[in-house]
């Protein structure tokens, strides 16, 4: 059974191990994928042809397959994400790029120029060929070409219809093209939209802005009804008594004589002398 192994390396990376079954190459990492994985776009085997028989744009997954880059005449690779193994060293001049979140895209525009000059087909790829490998072929065609970003992007959106460019790595071309023609070329529709985040709501429990505010106070409005102008209650004032209860009225009609007549009429005063 080893030895019928061995017989059959995988078709895809030429690694041994068990593709058919599913078996991740120890290697370089290839799989088949399973139906249920299989992306709404078609990614082709074979790299997108940026420039007819020099420039070419792909995945890791294209840069292992050693036979078919043969066979497209491919003899230099760009690796723009050092994670990804240079698996063909004696096959391929490999240059790879730093990882660094800040692109360099000169460094890479030289090696490509170079290849150019030198009249190789070289590829360019990174992990899934989305990001950041089209990201150095748009610099490329804007420093090379003369091109705009906008026209530049369009140019590499048509021929590899699977490029999404993060809004970092979009940012850095925008910077880039500024520093290529002194200004940002942003009326056109044909860059890709990123959606503005809106910053979180925190509220402790106040009412939003948006929410139903209560009415203002009515202060100096005309047609506010004042608390000064309610009909006074109809009472005579000598009704009230400030004290425990209402003092009852002597017989003379004198306010300070208030202890009520003596009812037992009997009783004898008590002398005070």
């Amino acid at each position: 059974m080893r030895k019928r192994e061995r017989e059959n390396p995988c078709g895809v990376c030429g690694h041994y191990h068990k593709y058919e079954e599913g078996e991740v190459c120890s290697i370089c990492g290839h799989r088949i994928p399973v139906a249920s994985e299989k992306p709404s776009i078609q990614v082709s085997a074979f790299p997108s042809v940026i420039l007819p028989e020099f420039l070419y744009l792909g995945s890791y997954d294209n840069a292992s397959r050693s036979e078919l880059l043969k066979t497209q005449g491919i003899s230099r690779i760009l690796n723009t994400v050092p994670s990804c193994q240079n698996l063909y060293k004696n096959s391929f001049t490999y240059h790879c790029l730093p990882d660094d979140k800040a692109l360099p895209f000169d460094d890479a525009i030289e090696f490509l120029e170079q290849c150019e000059r030198d009249k190789a087909r070289v590829l360019v790829h990174c992990m899934s060929g989305k990001n950041r490998s089209p990201a150095i072929v748009i610099a490329y065609l804007m420093k090379s070409k003369g091109w705009r970003l906008a026209p530049s992007y369009q140019w590499v959106k048509e021929r590899r219809p699977s490029v999404e460019l993060s809004q970092g790595v979009y940012q850095q071309l925008q910077e880039y093209e500024h520093k290529l023609y002194g200004s940002i070329d942003s009326g056109t529709s044909l860059l890709p939209a990123f959606p503005h985040a809106a910053p979180p709501s925190i509220s402790f429990g106040f009412p939003k802005t948006n929410d139903a505010a209560a009415p203002p106070p009515a202060f100096g409005n005309a047609a506010a009804t004042s608390i000064f102008s309610q009909s006074t209650l109809d009472i005579p004032p000598t009704e009230f008594t400030f004290g425990a209860g209402q003092a009852q009225k002597s017989a003379t009609g004198n306010p300070f004589n208030v202890n009520p007549s003596n009812p037992n009429g009997s009783d004898i005063q008590m002398d005070g002398s």
